[in-house]
């Protein structure tokens, strides 16, 4: 079975501050201790993620942090009730840390969702840092319980990401250090696609040519593309997979042909090749899912269960591929059908050509 990277398309939150586009985009970090995980991406951005235990018996539930990167950002805090599969959910919500009651959450009851108050970011912020127990209550009695396990880890390696380690806003390991020495956000990259061109007659017979075949076997190995490398394979009583050639430029080529089957997923690979030999291909991805040419996309399942999924999409600057987004879901905790939560790494804006 082939297990897939740990999940979503997300518009930036910060305005974009030049439109030429990188040779890359460096990815945040992601993160994950017990109950707990974090997604940190390029601008700067970090989400948490908290759960009920993986090992116990409360209600699939869970609570997210969000906090801008730079100086003086507050943290904002959400929470979703699991709701994978059918339940009844309560009309009001509860807050309740290490027995004491904070009142009413701000609870949208046909969405299963709710929004802390300040007061209540500030409470669930200093109970995380050391052992605690975080409870909603519904007006039906129904309890949910989130865990407190790999709290702090998650959340010392979000002040180490954003630069806050040793300052006041710190949420771990406060200090005196000025709040001006944050790092600052930045600023969401902009990629520009670039035009296309029509495919050609003579670009669809290179779909059949061994030397073309033969040079993706030989830049791409058997890990990524176990159809390109099929003796001992699922695909060794198959034959070739079907290339599909569609022409980006004047001289590149986009090449693609299923790579891999799992028990709940599949992958395309996707390789740029000059239209005639050497045909020197560059892999994009062994992963994918789709194409529209200029963009290709990957969304891979993290179980058969969907409650937890990994996505990735590139697009085409009219000389390569680019990463354009990256994030994923969350943990495989049965909150919701394709996870309770969108957890970026990398974010960019994708704009069409003048």
């Amino acid at each position: 079975m082939r297990t897939p990277l740990p999940l979503l398309l997300l518009a930036g939150l910060l305005p974009a501050a030049h439109a030429a586009p990188p040779a890359t985009v460096t990815p945040g970090i992601d993160f994950s201790h017990e109950d707990w995980t974090l997604a940190c991406d390029n601008t700067r951005t970090c989400r948490a993620a908290g759960y009920q235990r993986d090992d116990g018996d409360s209600e699939p539930v869970s609570i997210l942090l969000t906090r801008l990167g730079g100086p003086d950002q507050p943290v904002t805090a959400e929470l979703m009730l699991g709701q994978y599969d059918e339940t009844t959910l309560p009309r009001q919500l509860r807050l309740q840390i290490n027995d004491t009651a904070l009142g009413k959450l701000a609870y949208d009851a046909g969405a299963g969702t709710a929004d802390f108050s300040a007061a209540q970011v500030a409470a669930l912020l200093a109970s995380l840092s050391r052992n605690s127990r975080v409870v909603v209550v519904g007006d039906d009695g129904k309890r949910w319980t989130v865990s407190d396990r790999g709290a702090s880890a998650v959340l010392l390696k979000m002040d180490e990401f954003q630069g806050r380690l040793g300052t006041p806003g710190a949420l771990v390991r406060k200090g005196t250090r000025a709040e001006a020495s944050v790092l600052p956000a930045l600023p969401v990259p902009v990629i520009v696609l670039g035009r296309t061109v029509a495919t050609r007659p003579a670009d669809q017979a290179l779909a059949d040519s061994p030397a073309l075949r033969a040079a993706l076997a030989a830049s791409t190995s058997a890990e990524e593309c176990e159809a390109l490398h099929p003796d001992g394979t699922m695909f060794g009583d198959e034959g070739p997979q079907a290339i599909t050639v569609q022409r980006l430029s004047a001289n590149k080529l986009l090449v693609s042909q299923g790579c891999w089957r799992g028990a709940y997923n599949t992958g395309d690979g996707y390789w740029v090749v000059n239209d005639r030999a050497p045909y020197a291909p560059t892999l994009v991805t062994a992963s994918a899912v789709d194409d529209e040419l200029r963009t290709i996309q990957e969304a891979q399942k993290g179980r058969g269960l969907g409650d937890c999924w990994y996505s990735a999409s590139w697009g085409w600057t009219g000389t390569r591929f680019v990463k354009t987004a990256e994030a994923r879901s969350g943990l495989c905790r049965l909150v919701a059908a394709g996870g309770a939560w969108e957890m970026p790494t990398v974010v960019t804006k994708v704009q069409e050509p003048h």
